[in-house]
């Protein structure tokens, strides 16, 4: 498999005063103590600012993410992108399907209709192994990804309103 390429820091931009929501799905805890070391590491190392919330599962994420830019923009302190972190182990049933479509969906529509980056790191796997082996600083680390996928479409975005 070949190794996914990971955004240069000085690529597009400067961070300054970048404010980042993480929402993180709590339903594994363990798998989400890993995605948010790996987001975490990422966002202190460009000194930036965030704030976490918790929610109980991967479907709860978006819903989170569009109260709390709400709640931030009525404050006049809106963030500058969001990082997703959970996970979705396939099981039995057709939830895995329902979760892993809906909250991918209901992230993209975020991204879009509210000009929002975002960095999606919601583990969609077939088994706990999986989740593991992606979430882990160590290996994968999806968490991290994620973070630096949200902190690219910031510079982006500068970029962009300043053309």
């Amino acid at each position: 498999m070949a190794a996914a390429r990971r955004a240069d820091k000085g690529e597009a931009g400067d961070l300054a005063s970048a404010r980042i929501l993480i929402v993180e799905a709590r339903f594994y805890d363990d798998i989400a103590d890993a995605l948010l070391a790996g987001a975490r590491r990422v966002l202190e190392a460009e000194g930036v600012a965030f704030d976490r919330i918790s929610v109980p599962g991967s479907l709860e994420v978006p819903a989170a993410i569009a109260m709390a830019l709400d709640a931030a923009e009525r404050k006049r302190r809106p963030y500058d992108g969001v990082v997703a972190l959970g996970c979705v182990i396939r099981g039995d049933t057709i939830h895995f399907d329902i979760v892993a479509i809906e909250s991918a969906r209901a992230l993209m529509n975020l991204a879009v209709v509210r000009n929002l980056p975002v960095g999606n790191g919601i583990l969609t796997v077939d088994s706990e192994a999986q989740a593991w082996a992606r979430a882990r600083v160590e290996e994968a680390d999806k968490g991290g990804d994620a973070a630096r996928a949200a902190l690219a479409m910031v510079r982006i975005k500068r970029r962009l309103a300043s053309l």
